[in-house]
C-alpha cells in the first residue's frame, strides 16, 4: 500500500453513468471503466482548486479518479526532500494497488508540471500499468534539451543561477512567485505554505533523466496539453512559458502524441471544460 494520500472521486452511482442496461429492469452494476490517476505540480495538492485538479472532478461521472498528494503535500506525510524518482515509485505502487486490481490493464495517467515528469518516469518503468499518458505543461526540460529556449534555461540553472536566499519564508517565496510575476497570490493558509515549503526543497527538475524510448516502445497513447500564454504576465511568459511550450512541442513530436493548446497558462484550472472534454475524448 502506497504511503501517500490518494483522494478518490467516483460519482457514477449518483449520475447513473457507465451502467450496463438490463432487459428485466433488475439492478444494474457500474461498468468497469479504467480509472484515471492525477499527479500534481508544485505549490499545491491533488484536490486543490487554485493549482490542483479540482476542475477535473466532473470527470468522475464516468470513471473513478485517483487524485494523489505527493510526499510533503496535502494529506501525505512530510518528506526531507521531494524527489521525482520517489514520486514515480509511489505512482507505480498506486497503479499496482488501485488500478491493475480492477483487471483492466492499468489506469489513465495524468500529470501536471513536475508531476508530469514523475508520471513519465513511472510510465517508463511500468508501462503495463498505464493505459494512456496525458501531460499538462510537463516540466520535462531535459527531454527537450536540444531546443534553443530550453537549452538556454538549462544553461542558466546549471551554471549556478541564484537559488533561494537563506531566510526566505514560504510566504515570502509564494508572494515573489506570484505577485512578483504579476499574478494573484492565493491565500497563504498553513496547507498552502506547507506545499510551498516542500516545493522550495524539491530536487531540481533539470536532474531528471526521462526514458522516452521506453514510452515509445510501449506505444502508449500520449496527449500533451499546453497553454498559449498570450495573456500571461510578460516576465512569467518569458522565463517559464516559452520553455514549457517548447517542451510540449518536443514531447509531442518525440512521443508521437497529440498536442492540445488552450488559452491561458494554467490549462486545467483556467480552461477546465476544454481540458476535460479533451481527456474524455482521449480516454474513449
Amino acid at each position: 500500500m502506497a504511503v501517500v494520500h490518494v483522494t478518490v472521486w467516483d460519482d457514477r452511482d449518483r449520475t447513473g453513468e457507465d451502467r450496463a442496461p438490463t432487459a428485466s429492469g433488475a439492478p444494474v452494476t457500474p461498468a468497469a471503466a479504467a480509472p484515471a490517476l492525477f499527479v500534481h505540480n508544485i505549490f499545491t495538492w491533488g484536490s486543490d482548486s487554485a493549482y490542483g485538479f479540482a476542475g477535473q472532478r466532473p470527470l468522475a461521472d464516468r470513471r473513478r479518479l485517483l487524485v494523489v498528494d505527493r510526499r510533503g503535500y496535502g494529506d501525505s506525510p512530510d518528506t526531507a526532500r521531494s524527489d521525482f524518482d520517489v514520486d514515480a515509485e509511489d505512482i507505480v505502487e498506486i497503479l499496482g494497488d488501485g488500478a491493475s486490481a480492477v483487471g483492466l490493464g492499468g489506469a489513465h495517467l495524468v500529470g501536471h508540471g513536475n508531476g508530469a515528469v514523475a508520471a513519465l518516469i513511472a510510465a517508463a518503468r511500468r508501462p503495463d500499468l498505464v493505459r494512456s499518458l496525458a501531460l499538462i505543461q510537463p516540466s520535462a526540460f531535459t527531454a527537450a534539451a536540444d531546443h534553443p529556449v530550453v537549452a538556454d534555461l538549462l544553461g542558466r540553472v546549471r551554471d549556478g543561477a541564484p537559488g533561494i536566499p537563506d531566510g526566505v519564508t514560504p510566504e515570502q517565496y509564494l508572494r515573489a512567485s506570484t505577485e512578483g510575476l504579476g499574478m494573484v497570490m492565493p491565500e497563504p493558509t498553513s496547507r498552502r505554505l506547507r506545499a510551498v515549503a516542500t516545493s522550495m526543497g524539491e530536487r531540481p527538475i533539470w536532474e531528471a533523466e526521462i526514458p522516452l524510448e521506453a514510452i515509445r516502445d510501449a506505444a502508449l497513447p500520449v496527449l500533451v496539453v499546453c497553454g498559449t500564454w498570450e495573456y500571461a504576465p510578460a516576465m512569467y511568459r518569458e522565463h517559464v512559458g516559452l520553455p514549457l511550450m517548447a517542451v510540449a512541442d518536443s514531447l509531442t513530436d518525440s512521443l508521437g502524441g497529440r498536442l492540445l493548446q488552450v488559452p491561458g497558462y494554467y490549462p486545467h484550472v483556467q480552461e477546465p471544460a476544454a481540458v476535460n472534454a479533451a481527456l474524455r475524448e482521449f480516454w474513449g
